[in-house]
């Protein structure tokens, strides 16, 4: 019906804010990301600008406790509504009523369908091209950061068949936002581990193509295998037996990619030649990473689906530029996750690349809450008025920056106490698993988001 009355060109209403301020524009029908004055904006299928307000993870069931079966939220729900759909329609009432127009990473994608005062919610689908052709070679690798083999010829066979299954179904739906290709790659150096890219793939078993595509990087940086053995401490009498080796000891162990400082990594660099090259090395292999894993995703997804954007792979922090510089060649707006208390610096970061920039997950925990809050990102807060404030003055900064064009809060409800699958036990709902609703954070969510275009025309600071 919905596409139909598009196709008829009935004008719709799709959410708070997406008809006005319409724009005369051709080619209606599906989100677009357009420069007006100097500021981005996405352009809603009627012509409006729109800036997409969202909450990641609305689920019936979300979060189960770790090794069980039990998802205390869903126990609540089926109690309270009695079945899914009653659900639906109490949470879809509840999103559009705070000013929210967009379903984030994760959702429940038949809220979107649902009308409430004519509007629905959009959609950001996230489809996990890389991990997804991770866990079909090796398994669930997320938490370890296994980073798929990009050069595997089957990578781009894997890619075009997921986004035919995910996409292809979905690309006359106006209500989808956009997709996001993965969530939270490894792009370095992080929390799941120290190795370099570089070194992890050479430790990968010899003669996959990954492995080899790093041996060649290597084979043309060096003429001479001497000259690599003195960078990088090895003693290999050819190529051959670098092709061999197996796993092998880099020469230097370097911080966490958003612990590096640039200052001091020049310094060392400096003082140090051969660290300089080593360095020099993991980042031509990065730039061949990205610019292999972005090209191929963005082509799945534009032959499964020519009409929506791709977000690309909301990335867990400011990796190296040559990946920023890759993912801004291919994508129509950069998605980072945030959980910075000032998020400013880091949109700074990422303004640099010139694209539009929506921020896939920030949030803030109380320690009122009666939630450990022992593992999980974001800033702990003492009371859940701080966190409604830190709400406030984080999306107020982000909407001033001209690039900005969305903000997703993690997430709708609350984490169980005793821990989901990574045993996150975080308060980042905005309900608790009784399905009781944060007054004050709702409500400073609603106010925002009420005012979120003006504070973007604008670039105002609402505090």
């Amino acid at each position: 019906m919905r596409l139909a009355l598009l196709a008829a060109g009935v004008v719709l209403t799709i959410g708070p804010g997406w008809s006005a301020d319409t724009l005369p524009m051709k080619n209606k029908g599906f989100f677009r990301a357009q420069k007006i004055a100097g500021r981005w904006w996405l352009i809603a299928p009627d012509g409006g600008r729109f800036i997409s307000k969202g909450i990641t993870t609305v689920q019936f069931e979300q979060d189960h406790i770790h090794g069980t079966n039990i998802s205390p939220y869903g126990v609540t729900n089926k109690a309270k509504y009695g079945s899914r759909e009653a659900w639906r329609e109490a949470v879809a009432r509840r999103l559009i009523g705070w000013g929210f127009n967009t379903l984030g990473a994760w959702s429940d994608e038949a809220l979107s369908a649902i009308a409430v005062g004519g509007q629905h919610l959009a959609y950001a689908p996230t489809i996990d091209l890389g991990a997804g052709f991770v866990e079909q070679k090796k398994g669930a690798a997320w938490l370890h950061g296994v980073f798929p083999d990009v050069f595997d010829p089957e990578f781009e066979v894997a890619a075009q068949q997921r986004a035919r299954e995910r996409c292809a179904g979905r690309k006359d739906d106006p209500w989808l936002l956009g997709w996001f290709t993965d969530n939270e790659l490894r792009w370095g150096a992080d929390w799941r581990g120290k190795d370099e890219l570089l070194t992890m793939f050479l430790a990968s078993p010899a003669k996959t193509p990954g492995h080899e595509a790093a041996v060649n990087l290597l084979r043309d940086r060096y003429r001479e295998v001497a000259a690599f053995n003195a960078v990088w401490h090895t003693a290999f009498s050819s190529w051959d037996g670098l092709a061999q080796a197996g796993p092998i000891k880099p020469p230097v162990m370097r911080q966490e990619v958003y612990a590096q400082n640039q200052e001091r990594e020049r310094h060392a660099n400096e003082a140090d030649p051969k660290r300089a090259a080593f360095v020099a090395d993991c980042e031509a292999f990065v730039a061949q990473l990205a610019e292999r894993y972005f090209r191929v995703t963005s082509e799945a997804i534009k032959a499964a689906d020519p009409n929506h954007m791709n977000f690309g792979c909301r990335f867990a922090y400011v990796p190296p530029k040559s990946v920023v510089v890759a993912a801004a060649k291919y994508l129509d707006a950069i998605s980072f996750n945030c959980y910075s208390a000032d998020p400013r610096p880091v949109i700074q970061q990422y303004s640099a690349f010139g694209k539009p920039l929506i921020i896939g997950e920030f949030s803030f925990r109380g320690d009122d809450s009666g939630l450990p809050n022992t593992k999980g990102a974001g800033p702990r807060v003492k009371t859940q008025t701080e966190r409604a404030a830190a709400f406030g003055a984080y999306v107020s900064w982000a909407l001033g920056n001209a690039n900005v064009v969305g903000y997703h809060w993690f997430e709708h409800a609350d984490e169980p106490k005793e821990g989901r699958f990574d045993g996150e036990n975080s308060n980042y709902g905005v309900v608790n698993i009784h399905d009781e609703v944060y007054g004050d954070l709702t409500r400073a969510m609603q106010e925002i988001n009420l005012k979120a275009k003006d504070l973007h025309a604008t670039g105002a600071d609402s505090r």
